[in-house]
């Protein structure tokens, strides 16, 4: 998730979907991997042993979470909703005019490709792509490193929200589109999200 550059030669088979049902031990096996690695550096923002399937199954279920695969299995993975945190964003930040990132998680045998970040490129397209102005995301609000590493992607950091419950509460946004501005930049990887599916964003 933390990387820096991309190489689209490197990255030519990775191939973007949506996930479905069947995908559900994969994405979590993949969320888990990157749970463990977060506690394991004292990030206490996802849970340790990765999250329970009652959590991810109804995000698959509705066409938000994403997976981005490799030749050896899934790469990456994403939920992107309209779905404002209503702890987090409140009404003046007026909630439906972005998009939201939820469980970014890049494997770690890809760390260091730039998947992280082409897919908030992706991410910020789809902003454009359904008529809003925001891409947002809360991270951990203890974590100065990932809070940097969204700083380094074009997203500012607007308030943290300190609540006793949750580990979470680092609010940031970045306006849509890609992280220079450059609309004719291709992504490193082949959007496969198909018309058959609800298109959500």
């Amino acid at each position: 998730m933390h990387s820096n550059t991309v190489n689209p030669a490197a990255m030519h088979r990775l191939t973007l979907r949506r996930a479905d049902q069947g995908d559900l031990p994969g994405v979590l096996a993949l969320l888990a991997e990157t749970a463990g690695w977060l506690n394991a550096r004292g990030v206490r923002q996802w849970p340790a042993g990765g999250f329970p399937a009652e959590r991810i199954a109804p995000l698959i279920e509705e066409g938000t979470m994403y997976l981005l695969d490799g030749d050896e299995g899934p790469a990456a993975t994403l939920a992107l909703d309209g779905h404002a945190d209503p702890e987090f964003w409140a009404a003046e930040d007026d909630p439906g005019s972005a998009l939201y990132v939820h469980k970014l998680s890049v494997a770690r045998a890809h760390s260091g490709r730039g998947l992280g970040e082409a897919l908030l490129d992706w991410a910020g397209l789809r902003v454009l792509g359904m008529g809003g102005r925001w891409l947002r995301l809360d991270c951990s609000k203890d974590n100065a490193r990932l809070q940097d590493y969204y700083r380094g992607q074009r997203f500012a950091h607007l308030r943290t929200v300190d609540l006793p419950h949750r580990a979470s509460g680092a609010l940031f946004q970045r306006a849509g589109g890609l992280r220079g501005g450059a609309l004719g930049t291709a992504l490193p990887f082949v959007d496969r999200r198909g018309s058959s599916i609800r298109q959500h964003v």
